[in-house]
């Protein structure tokens, strides 16, 4: 394949390679160019510039399985409920026993990635999956998980989701000593912890590792025939277990688990490390408890509706969050619409306490081809309606609502207020069902510069002119509430995370 790579945004290097471009002297209808050649690259998405849909990327999802002889086929369902955590790699590694590692990984979808010959060639009863989306480390194949090596006392692979924060003084202090990286992603640093570590078990080398890193993550960890399990001592990111039969399931969302029809058991707790292997089950700290905190973009935007985080449906919490929104902005309207997918719960919610009727008012094209047109500057400027359009008869004419579940650079808010005017609503009303995002997170979400949050150098007011809405309002009190539920006695209340100040 030749190598002319361009950028879809700035024209300049990126992945993925395109046939002739052909005359660009003029334009066709939708401002493609003409002679504009189908896209090539080596897998879905491959090349498309991320920030023509402004929402925050979350980095991975895990999924693994220990004693099921089927592991690989259960990992594969497992990891295509978790799609939506990340679309640019996948990857899977199984063992028998423990003394040969069977692993594939590549660039694009679980669908792609994956087929029946490769489902049977991962055999063992042992299996760890990943889907990832780069928040460090590049994006290529080197930096795909689960990353797999072999050390001085034999197989170790590694799936993380989540981000360390100091990974780049260990990765130094470990060069200093001779170690040698294989790739720039940061779970990288851990296995080199492991693998250094002398004269201790390998629970103490597991253990002891996990004490040197911080951040928010969770690890899904083969070292020959065991498999550990550990969670940050935050939990800021999602892990749960479940049973299926005699085996043992982990997952970073609920949804996986009724996918292959597992019982859900419990989340892991901040700071556990469970250990599986021929013996059975165990249980311990590497860490000491700390303030619960996990990440709000998870009640928000990025696990499915139908899962559960820390014990609460999303869907009941999106639809609550909804209700609230509606009793501290309620607007005189016609109809009440969502953004799909992450914001129908919160706009049926504010429907219901509006009594305005929901309607959908966009539908999102599911389609995820491998090929599409290359698109001109001008269909990029409005390169929301490739994945949204109105629905021009149900908000012709109307007073619309519209709710979304947040507003990061508020280009993505502009284009549909835009689309929802141009297919004839009369009024558009944005609501938010978050409060303003105005600082980076650092633990393993792909977020802009503080700069470039659009509220944290504008006011609502700016916003709403910016965005050309006819008003706008952000969800700011009674968001815990809707997060919330009664404390059962564990060891410390919950807590919702102060990801929004």
């Amino acid at each position: 394949m030749p190598d002319e790579r361009v950028n879809l945004r700035l024209g300049v290097s990126r992945v993925g390679s395109f046939g002739n471009i052909g005359s660009r002297s003029g334009f066709v209808r939708e401002g493609i160019y003409e002679g504009s050649s189908l896209w090539t690259g080596d897998y879905y998405n491959e090349g498309v510039d991320p920030q023509v849909f402004d929402k925050l990327k979350e980095e991975c999802g895990v999924f693994g399985v220990f004693g099921h002889p089927e592991a690989s086929a259960l990992s594969f369902y497992g990891l295509h409920a978790l799609q939506h955590r990340g679309e640019e790699s996948a990857g899977m590694c199984t063992t028998v026993d423990g003394s040969e590692f069977f692993t594939h990984k590549a660039m694009g979808l679980v669908k792609e990635v994956f087929d029946h010959d490769r489902i049977k060639y991962l055999q063992g009863s042992t299996a760890i999956g990943h889907v990832r989306y780069s928040t460090s480390g590049a994006s290529r194949l080197e930096n795909a998980q689960p990353l797999v090596f072999k050390f001085r006392v034999g197989n170790i692979a590694v799936a993380t989701n989540g981000n360390i924060v100091n990974a780049d003084e260990i990765r130094d202090e470990l060069e200093q000593e001779g170690s040698i990286f294989q790739t720039t992603s940061d779970t990288e640093v851990l296995i080199h912890l492991i693998s250094k570590a002398r004269h201790v078990s390998l629970e103490e080398a597991v253990k002891n590792a996990l004490r040197r890193i911080k951040g928010g993550f969770a690890f899904l960890i083969m070292v020959n025939d065991k498999l550990f399990v550990a969670r940050d001592p935050n939990a800021l990111r999602p892990l749960s277990m479940a049973k299926l039969g005699d085996a043992y399931v982990f997952s970073s969302e609920t949804c996986a688990f009724e996918t292959i029809g597992a019982e859900y058991v419990r989340d892991i707790e901040p700071g556990e490390l469970l250990t599986l292997d021929q013996d059975g089950m165990r249980s311990e700290r590497f860490a000491a408890l700390e303030r619960r905190a996990i990440c709000s973009m998870e009640f928000i935007y990025f696990s499915r509706p139908d899962s559960d985080v820390d014990g609460i449906n999303l869907h009941s919490a999106r639809k609550r969050m909804g209700m609230q929104l509606a009793m501290e902005s309620f607007v005189d309207a016609d109809i009440v619409t969502g953004v799909p997918d992450s914001s129908i719960s919160a706009a049926i919610g504010y429907a219901e306490q509006t009594v305005i009727p929901y309607e959908l008012g966009m539908i999102k094209n599911r389609y995820t081809g491998r090929t599409f047109i290359q698109p001109s500057q001008e269909l990029r400027e409005r390169g929301v309606k490739m994945k949204l359009s109105a629905v021009r008869k149900v908000v012709e004419g109307k007073r619309v609502v519209m709710i979304d579940d947040s507003i990061v650079r508020g280009t993505t808010s502009l284009r549909i207020v835009n689309m929802l005017r141009e297919a004839g609503a009369k009024e558009v009303h944005v609501r938010i069902s978050s409060p303003p995002y105005m600082n980076p997170c650092f633990y393993g979400i792909d977020t802009p510069s503080r700069k470039e949050l659009i509220a944290s150098t504008k006011s609502v007011e700016e916003i709403r002119r910016i965005i050309n809405a006819d008003s706008l309002l952000l969800f700011v009190e009674g968001r815990a509430a809707c997060c919330h539920r009664p404390y059962e006695g564990r060891v410390q209340p919950r807590h919702v995370p102060r990801l929004f100040r």
